[in-house]
């Protein structure tokens, strides 16, 4: 069962023929999972071989071309018709000799479509340099231009259907954010308590179960909450340990991540002085979203409210989100940073995380929000505040 309507989908690939024709570009070839998944519905764990898709500006629909044994995985998910899902030979998987774009230049030869110009994702994960050289090699007279991000610009404003996926996502973000503070405990292993968040997200709830998120739960503890992106250990929690959790509920592979910071008995005053300024900069930033701000703009609010107390912060402070597939969620558009100037439009989604990093301490406290008419919606319902756990010592 297709994930989206028929119908949904060709206006997604119109308007990404519409930004195609603005590039000059007669063809794209798409190897982005998230990309693929958006104009057709294309979903399987396959992304580690060489796949893509063929969207050609004059052609109804776009041409899959991916692994012999992935081919029923695209009869089952995506809308295509039978003759546009061609499959290359086994050989050509991780093979030395042959490359599975040196299929896809074959096709294109024989279509005589290899003089064009032609649109390739260069800085998406899973196109690498060695793709790009055959292409070039095998197709001398075609020019060859960065697609980068041209579809991920298409899916930048949600749909209906896709902000109810993301709404879904968001009640299992409750509910793993929920088990992890339950779990985390004096003497309690760090894995122990990401098996349980993993098997809250899996499971989801009673009306809908979890996608697999993008990103694992990061867990970074102690003073390794300066660090932002670690994920756990088995070393057990000890009293008095600080403990950042990211994760993200996944529904369809829509996201909605959410972090906390949580202590196991009492914070240090630090910790509690920064908490406190993180809080009052998210909910003054929140207060200011609205249709027409840019991203700048809004940074910028928040940048007024955490410099009064001699706090700095470097990174962006959130980006547009939703749809991925692992290493990421985010969708690599706009980012709330200075230089920013994309206007925010209703049904934007964006995870604000102004999570601040010290050289021993760290606090990670996040929203995902949609834009509205004329504010915003916070995503998940849970405590915006530092988390403090009782001390309870499990034998």
């Amino acid at each position: 069962m297709l994930t989206f309507s028929i119908s949904e989908f060709g206006e997604r690939l119109l308007k990404t023929k519409q930004r195609m024709a603005e590039a000059g570009v007669d063809m794209l070839l798409v190897t982005d999972p998230a990309n693929m998944n958006y104009l057709t519905g294309y979903d399987a764990w396959s992304f580690y071989v060489h796949q893509l898709l063929i969207v050609m500006i004059d052609e109804e629909q776009p041409i899959w071309v991916g692994r012999s044994q992935d081919a029923n995985a695209a009869l089952h998910t995506t809308w295509l018709d039978k003759e546009q899902i061609i499959p290359y030979a086994d050989h050509y998987v991780q093979s030395t000799i042959r490359h599975p774009m040196d299929f896809v230049c074959d096709l294109l030869k024989e279509r005589k479509r290899d003089n064009q110009t032609i649109a390739v994702e260069m800085d998406a994960y899973y196109f690498t340099a060695k793709s790009y050289m055959r292409l070039t090699q095998k197709m001398p007279d075609a020019t060859f231009k960065d697609g980068t991000n041209l579809v991920n610009w298409v899916r930048i404003i949600k749909s209906e259907r896709e902000i109810q996926y993301i709404k879904q996502a968001a009640k299992i973000s409750e509910k793993a954010m929920q088990v992890a503070f339950d779990t985390i405990n004096e003497g309690v292993r760090e894995c122990d308590v990401v098996a349980e968040i993993s098997h809250a997200q899996i499971s989801g709830t009673e009306d809908f179960g979890g996608d697999y998120p993008s990103i694992v739960p990061l867990l970074p503890t102690g003073d390794k909450t300066s660090a932002s992106h670690l994920t756990w250990t088995d070393d057990r929690f000890k009293h008095g340990d600080p403990v950042i959790i990211e994760l993200a509920g996944c529904y369809k592979r829509y996201h909605s991540p959410l972090a906390r910071t949580a202590v196991i008995g009492m914070p240090t005053e630090d910790m509690q002085y920064v908490s406190d300024v993180v809080v009052e900069g998210i909910n003054t930033a929140l207060d200011a979203v609205k249709p027409g701000i840019t991203c700048e703009e809004l940074e910028m609010v928040w940048r007024r409210v955490i410099e009064k107390s001699g706090i700095k912060k470097e990174s962006r402070m959130g980006y547009s989100m939703g749809l991925n597939y692992p290493p990421d969620w985010g969708e690599h558009t706009a980012s709330l940073r200075p230089g920013d100037r994309t206007i925010l439009e209703p049904n934007m989604t964006f995870h604000l995380i102004p999570g601040i990093w010290m050289d021993n301490m760290g606090v990670e406290i996040s929203e995902s929000f949609r834009v509205t008419e004329n504010g915003c919606e916070i995503l998940a319902e849970f405590p915006r505040e530092l988390m403090i756990k009782p001390n309870i010592r499990l034998a």
